[in-house]
């Protein structure tokens, strides 16, 4: 569980969890990485169709505009171009920042 979060809405999200280990993950691998359903599907299409391609941010940079706890298991995080579906739990950023358990039942 996250004992500090700092987003940096420009660059990204900094994680300093009750164990002591620090985390940084950037804004565009949290869009990218969205738990939402429409991001999920999207991934699948992804893998495979080498053809498909996630859709731009409008032109400008992505960015995080804002990020509301969800209850005290979550963050979720509104997104510049909009998206802001996804619930991120403290367990899927942490396999985020540890991305061979992403696979993992």
């Amino acid at each position: 569980m996250p004992r500090h979060l700092d987003l940096e809405r420009d660059r990204g999200l900094r994680i300093e969890w009750s164990d002591g280990r620090s985390s940084y993950l950037p804004v565009s691998l949290l869009r990218k990485m969205s738990p939402s359903a429409e991001t999920k599907k999207l991934r699948e299409e992804m893998a495979s169709n080498p053809l498909a391609v996630l859709p731009s941010s409008g032109g400008g940079q992505l960015r995080a505009e804002d990020a509301e706890l969800v209850g005290n298991y979550a963050l979720r995080i509104r997104f510049s171009d909009g998206h802001d579906t996804g619930i991120y739990t403290w367990d899927y950023l942490l396999r985020l920042v540890e991305p061979t358990t992403l696979d993992s039942p």
